[in-house]
């Protein structure tokens, strides 16, 4: 498998401003700029794309992992922050919630921390500081 996403840019890097375009669409046209990355801007910024990449990955390599494990997850939501410090991504934050029943805890942070060392995203970002937060929320 292959994907692709194409960036524009026009401009300095803190007059200009670009755009990006990827092969399914979902974004298009999607504007970036030095404000949109380094203050709060419109648009995204490179961080956030690679967050939401670390978040969807590690949120199906957790529920691939639970349902190979027996269990049923009836929600996992997964908030990734990414720390850009010096001019470098230096760290993954990942926080996980999720209700699934008669789930153990300590098998959950288990399968947790399983899919976070194994998604894809994860193995690409070997060079980051990946750090988990991961709760059971109880299911009434």
């Amino acid at each position: 498998m292959k994907r692709h996403t194409t960036a524009v840019w026009s401009g300095t890097v803190k007059e200009g401003k670009g755009y990006l375009v990827s092969e399914s669409k979902a974004l298009h046209n999607m504007q970036y700029s030095y404000n949109s990355r380094f203050e709060n801007g419109t648009g995204t910024n490179p961080e956030e794309l690679l967050a939401a990449a670390h978040a969807g990955c590690f949120t199906m390599q957790l529920s691939a992992n639970l349902t190979d494990a027996g269990y049923t997850p009836e929600v996992v939501e997964t908030k990734c922050y990414i720390i850009l410090e010096d001019g470098a991504i230096k760290k993954s934050e990942l926080v996980v919630k999720a209700k699934i029943s008669n789930i153990k805890n300590d098998e959950f942070q288990k399968i947790a921390n399983l899919a976070k060392e194994n998604c894809p995203v994860s193995k690409a970002c070997k060079a980051l500081d990946i750090s988990l937060n991961a709760s059971l929320e109880q299911i009434n």
